[in-house]
């Protein structure tokens, strides 16, 4: 069925302007990005086929254009549409933790580090630098390493931290594997690195680590 024959309160834009966006599903919010379907289908019905074949918008979101333009519907044109509202959102996000969030607990860093770092094929570790209120300052990637690995020197962290006049820092990395536990070795740098800027005044409120669809956070394990 085409969606200029449905009732309008079921056409997403419609229900959209009507309800909120909170109030569709993936593949109807999906669908108003799709705008056409193809033949045989009309968008949420592609919509919904292509989530399907997926599993979940985070493997659509990551595939790469090779992918994502093998699927009936998708091509060039809708891939970098798509990563442009992606990376708008990472932008979003990143804007509202400078202007508005405060730092105090990891459940207020999980979605910015998701966005940030997960479906990543290497390994980064992150570093977010914050002031005396625990408000964002900025945040770099320090390190890149392999797929399972990456180095992480304390002295340049110590370093990074001192340039930034950071009073605090969260640790984060992802773990591509998609297991989100950490490692020994993550554990022993951790401590290295609290250890490191001690010295220095600057507290470390938590180290997180990305993979999949979790966010493991050191101090809710009582590892900081």
């Amino acid at each position: 069925m085409q969606l200029n024959v449905l009732p309008k309160q079921s056409r997403p834009r419609e229900k959209l302007l009507k309800q909120g966006p909170s109030m569709l599903t993936d593949a109807e919010l999906l669908a108003i990005f799709l705008r056409t379907g193809v033949t045989g289908m009309n968008a949420v019905e592609l919509a919904d086929s292509l989530l399907k074949q997926n599993h979940s918008l985070h493997n659509l979101f990551n595939a790469s254009l090779t992918e994502f333009s093998a699927y009936k519907g998708l091509g060039e044109a809708k891939y970098v549409q798509l990563q442009a509202v992606l990376e708008l959102s990472k932008r979003y996000l990143k804007e509202q933790c400078h202007r508005d969030t405060i730092f105090t607990s990891p459940d207020a860093v999980n979605d910015y580090l998701t966005i940030q770092l997960r479906g990543l094929g290497h390994e980064v570790f992150m570093v977010l630098y914050l002031d005396n209120q625990n408000r964002l300052i900025t945040d770099e990637v320090l390190f890149t390493g392999t797929i399972n690995s990456a180095s992480v020197y304390p002295r340049e962290v110590v370093k990074a931290a001192l340039k930034h006049n950071a009073a605090a820092v969260i640790f984060a990395h992802n773990h591509p594997s998609g297991l989100a536990e950490p490692s020994q070795a993550d554990k022993i740098i951790t401590k290295k690195l609290q250890n490191a800027l001690a010295l220095v005044d600057i507290n470390v409120l938590d180290h997180l680590i990305v993979a999949a669809e979790r966010c493991v956070s050191f101090a809710q394990r009582g590892l900081i």
